[in-house]
């Protein structure tokens, strides 16, 4: 039999018990057509030798916001800078450039993204000096949390705040001063205001910006993501976004797999035979009826997000304990139980899993509450129903969690850049409750790996050593030592469970024969490597297809397993081009 592509030479760890390793895998129509043995007699259009690198399941980040950071790839990077002054100069130079487009471009929105305020002293730009900076021009800066934004006056006007009369939306805020004017963050769900005058984005605009992002994703070894809420409030970017992952499809430009998360808002009361949706005949659905599952291997839909809760870092997660720090401050819901009860129900019935959106203690005890209650009416779900975060989970809610079968999915990606931040936010006494690896998976919970880019980068080499040490920037082992987890459930965070809490596991996650021939091929094993995160990513492979290459493995040419420079080469950045590396002796060999 002549197969597509032999990959050999390997140490392949399939995280299948009935063959745990392999040393070559073939490749027959973009799925797996076997190991080592079952593949004698066969030849390929390519065979790759990989001089012994290790190959894993494609990583699957199974919950992020790809269109919102690949627009955000060409806003100003706010990360950089160190003290307000630092902000200011960037967002002056950024005037400047727009000024110096022809004809000054008046319309062009300044825009920046990843403003954290642990790097300027806990202070946030001063509304009247970013109204010297920018003028008539509208700002847009995104807080890293992404549930807070930062504006001027310009925009503010725009958006009907100085009109009479206006008030605060639900379930968010246009925060003022003690002089009552506006100090130009937006929270929450008030951050629509600004959306609206940028949305809907269009459909070409969409394509681009994921085709920046997935090209990016696969320098990080991801083949699969599940986008965290399109076509919606202020999370979606337009209400034919699907069709934008369609276009990208086509035309050559999503370079991983994509499972769809519509945001609650997105859905419409539906009415059909009075025997349908659990014999009430209504619900909240898309026309046609296409619920989670529509779709095929590569764009598909998946359950419904809801919002219930606002940021840790903003101090916004509905806890059941103030804030330290913030006196009578216990964050909020963004709508009421009830709205959250009616809502979420009626699209359950209406056949959609759900993927509720709880960070804080007190808005996980509604979520599991709506949950466990729906999954009592009306059945369990065709896929796992989510809570997303889980971010300040007391030890309490572990327990029935587990029992209603709940997936859920924190972000170890945190613990580095944010988690002393968290840290102080909730204090010593609550610090074990955050962001747990241990406890859930000792309490029998699914946990999926996930990033949600852009608050933490994807790097989920980097992610799953902070599973393994937690280890925040300043040293300290967030919730201690005993929260983490082995090098393999590390690992299967992001392939096994992360395909089981998507509803995929029947596809990917692991390796065997029949499964997609998704694969990460590593310098080393991350079940033995001393920090997962020196390891590099050498090539992804989507379908037997190399959506990323650093082997030479597409001309032919390359470098030695493991010559790349540095643990950092290609990450956060476009791949480098392949003519970059020079044939070496003990290069991938295609024949």
């Amino acid at each position: 039999m002549k197969l597509d592509l032999i990959l050999c030479d390997a140490d392949i760890i399939t995280l299948e018990a009935g063959r745990p390793r392999a040393t070559s895998v073939g490749v027959l129509g973009g799925r797996i057509a076997g190991f080592d043995e079952e593949l004698e007699g066969c030849t390929a259009e390519r065979e790759v030798s990989l001089g012994g690198a290790t190959v894993v399941p494609g990583f699957i980040d199974a919950h992020c916001h790809t269109t919102w950071w690949g627009l955000g790839l060409g806003a100003v990077e706010l990360e950089q800078a160190r003290g307000l002054e630092e902000l200011y100069a960037l967002l002056e130079a950024e005037v400047r450039r727009l000024d110096a487009l022809p004809g000054g471009a008046p319309d062009s929105w300044v825009n920046g993204t990843g403003f954290n305020h642990k790097h300027h002293g806990g202070a946030f730009p001063d509304i009247r000096r970013l109204d010297e900076i920018t003028g008539d021009r509208p700002l847009y800066l995104r807080h890293v949390s992404g549930h807070l934004s930062i504006t001027n006056s310009a925009t503010l006007r725009l958006a009907g705040v100085f009109e009479p009369g206006f008030a605060d939306p639900t379930g968010g805020a246009v925060l003022r001063g003690a002089d009552g004017y506006p100090t130009g963050v937006v929270e929450e769900s008030a951050q629509q205001l600004i959306q609206n005058l940028l949305l809907p984005y269009p459909v070409e605009g969409i394509v681009e910006a994921l085709d920046a992002a997935t090209t990016r994703y696969a320098a990080e070894g991801i083949t699969s993501f599940t986008e965290a809420g399109i076509g919606g409030g202020w999370i979606g970017h337009s209400p034919v976004e699907v069709q934008a992952y369609l276009t990208a499809k086509r035309a050559g430009k999503l370079h991983a797999r994509a499972q769809l998360m519509p945001a609650l808002d997105s859905l419409r009361p539906i009415e059909a035979n009075a025997a349908d949706m659990h014999g009430t005949g209504s619900g909240r659905g898309l026309d046609l009826g296409a619920v989670a599952g529509f779709g095929d291997e590569w764009v598909s839909l998946g359950p419904v997000k809801v919002f219930m809760d606002g940021s840790l870092l903003g101090a916004t997660a509905a806890v059941t304990e103030d804030y330290c720090g913030h006196q009578h401050n216990t964050g909020y819901l963004l709508d009421s139980p009830e709205a959250y009860r009616e809502r979420v129900d009626a699209a359950y019935r209406a056949g959609w899993p759900i993927a509720l959106h709880a960070i804080g203690d007190a808005a996980i005890d509604l979520a599991t509450e709506i949950i466990v209650g729906c999954q009592e009416r009306y059945g369990r779900n065709h896929l796992p129903n989510r809570i997303e975060h889980f971010g300040i989970a007391r030890p309490d809610q572990l327990a029935p969690v587990a029992a209603a079968g709940i997936a859920v999915a924190p972000q170890a990606a945190f613990i580095g850049p944010l988690g002393d931040q968290f840290a102080a936010l909730v204090g010593p006494e609550r610090e074990g409750w955050l962001y747990r690896g241990r406890s859930l998976v000792d309490a029998g919970i699914l946990v999926a790996g996930s990033s949600d880019l852009p608050v933490a980068d994807n790097i989920v080499l980097r992610a799953m050593q902070s599973w393994v040490d937690r280890r925040t920037e300043q040293g300290k082992i967030l919730g201690g030592a005993a929260e983490g987890l082995t090098a393999e459930e590390a690992l299967r965070t992001y392939t096994d469970w992360a395909a089981r809490a998507t509803g995929t596991a029947d596809q990917k996650g692991t390796l065997r024969r029949g499964k997609l021939a998704d694969f990460a091929v590593l310098t080393g094993s991350p079940l033995d490597a001393p920090d997962i995160s020196h390891l590099e990513v050498l090539a992804t492979i989507v379908g037997g297809e190399f959506s990323y290459d650093r082997l030479g493995a597409r001309t032919g040419a390359g470098p030695a397993v493991g010559s790349a420079a540095g643990p950092d080469a290609g990450r956060t950045a476009s791949p480098a081009p392949e003519s970059l590396f020079a044939p070496e002796p003990g290069a991938a060999v295609v024949r």
